[in-house]
C-alpha cells in the first residue's frame, strides 16, 4: 500500500512539472510574471473552490477552527506565494541550474527535519542512520539528473544569465535564500497537510491555501506593477491550454495535502520532487506545451533511478 502512495506522490510531481511550461507560455502573452502568477492563482482558486462546493464542503474555516488552532496553520498560502516569487527573483541572479538544485536541497533537508521532530503536526518518523544514508543517495541522484545530465547546456544558460555579475557576497546570500526557499516549500506542504486534518477536508484546505496565496500575489502585483493589465492578444492568440496552469497547481497541492498525513512530509516532498524531475524529462522529450524539445539522456534516467533507490532506503523498503 505504501508503494501506491509513493507512486501517487510521484504523479503529483509530474502534474507540477507540467504547470511550469504552461505558466511560462502564459507569461509570454501577459508580459509581467506577477500578472501571470496572479492569473494562475485566480484560475486555480476558482477551480478548487468549485470542487470544494461540489464535494459538499464549505469554503472558509469556522471561527472556532481559526481560534482553536495555532497561527502558523494559516500560513501555507503565504509561503506558497513567497516561494513562487523567490523563483522569479532567483533565476536571473543564480541561473537555471542553481535555481533548481538549491531549493531541492532545502526541501529534502527540511522534509527530513519535519518528519524527525514531528513539526507542524506532521507524522513523527525518527531519524536513523539508514534514513540519512537514503537522503544522501537521493541528493546524489538529484545532482546527476539535474546538474550532470544538463551540464553543457546549463553552463551556457548560466553564462548568458549572469552577464552582469553580482558581488560574491550578494551571490552567496542569494544561494542561501535558494535553500531557504526550498525549506519554506517543505514547510508549506506540512502545514497544508495539517490544515487538511483540522478542517477534515483536503479539498477545503487546498482552497484556503490557494485563496490566501491569491490575496498575497494580488498585493504583490499591485505594489510592483501598480496595475493589472492583460493584453488582448492573450485572449485572442493564446491556446486554451495556456490557462490551465492554476488548475494543475491546485491539483498538485490537493494531492500533497492528502499524502502528508499518510506518508509524512519528508516522503511526500521527496516523491513529488522525483515526479517533478521525471515530468520535466517527459515534457522536454516530447516537447509538450510548445516547450523546447530535447531528447532524454542516459544520465537523467540513471539519476532518477538513484533517487528512487534513495527514497526506498529512507522508507526502509530496501
Amino acid at each position: 500500500m505504501i508503494l501506491l502512495f509513493m507512486v501517487f506522490g510521484i504523479l503529483a510531481g509530474v502534474v507540477l512539472a507540467n504547470q511550469n511550461p504552461v505558466n511560462a507560455y502564459l507569461r509570454v502573452f501577459v508580459i509581467s510574471p506577477y500578472v501571470a502568477s496572479l492569473i494562475s492563482f485566480s484560475i486555480g482558486t476558482f477551480y478548487i473552490g468549485i470542487v470544494t462546493l461540489l464535494a459538499g464542503h464549505q469554503l472558509l474555516p469556522t471561527g472556532t477552527q481559526i481560534a482553536s488552532n495555532p497561527w502558523w496553520l494559516w500560513l501555507g498560502g503565504v509561503i506558497a506565494a513567497i516561494y513562487l516569487t523567490s523563483n522569479i527573483l532567483l533565476f536571473p541572479k543564480l541561473g537555471a541550474v542553481q535555481t533548481v538544485i538549491l531549493p531541492i536541497l532545502g526541501q529534502v533537508l527540511m522534509g527530513t527535519v519535519i518528519d524527525s521532530f514531528g513539526l507542524f503536526g506532521a507524522k513523527h518518523i525518527p531519524i536513523t542512520g539508514t534514513r540519512l544514508l537514503g537522503v544522501g543517495i537521493l541528493l546524489i541522484g538529484m545532482f546527476v539528473a539535474v546538474v550532470l545530465a544538463n551540464k553543457t547546456k546549463a553552463e551556457q544558460i548560466y553564462k548568458n544569465e549572469l552577464k552582469k555579475q553580482d558581488t560574491p557576497a550578494n551571490l552567496a546570500l542569494w544561494r542561501l535564500w535558494g535553500v531557504v526557499a526550498g525549506m519554506l516549500s517543505a514547510i508549506q506542504q506540512a502545514i497544508n497537510g495539517r490544515l487538511g486534518q483540522v478542517v477534515d477536508s483536503p479539498v477545503q484546505a487546498t482552497f484556503i491555501s490557494f485563496l490566501i496565496s491569491w490575496l498575497v500575489i494580488l498585493v504583490v502585483t499591485l505594489v510592483i506593477d501598480h496595475k493589472i493589465h492583460i493584453p488582448l492578444t492573450a485572449f485572442k492568440k493564446m491556446p486554451k491550454w495556456g490557462w490551465i496552469g492554476g488548475i494543475l497547481g491546485a491539483t498538485f497541492v490537493l494531492m500533497t495535502v492528502i499524502l502528508v498525513p499518510i506518508i509524512g512530509a519528508g516522503l511526500t516532498v521527496t516523491t513529488s520532487l522525483i515526479g517533478q524531475i521525471f515530468g520535466s524529462v517527459l515534457v522536454t522529450q516530447l516537447g509538450l506545451w510548445r516547450s523546447i524539445k530535447s531528447p532524454v539522456k542516459r544520465l537523467q534516467v540513471f539519476g532518477i533511478i538513484i533517487m528512487l533507490v534513495g527514497v526506498l532506503i529512507i522508507k526502509g523498503i530496501i
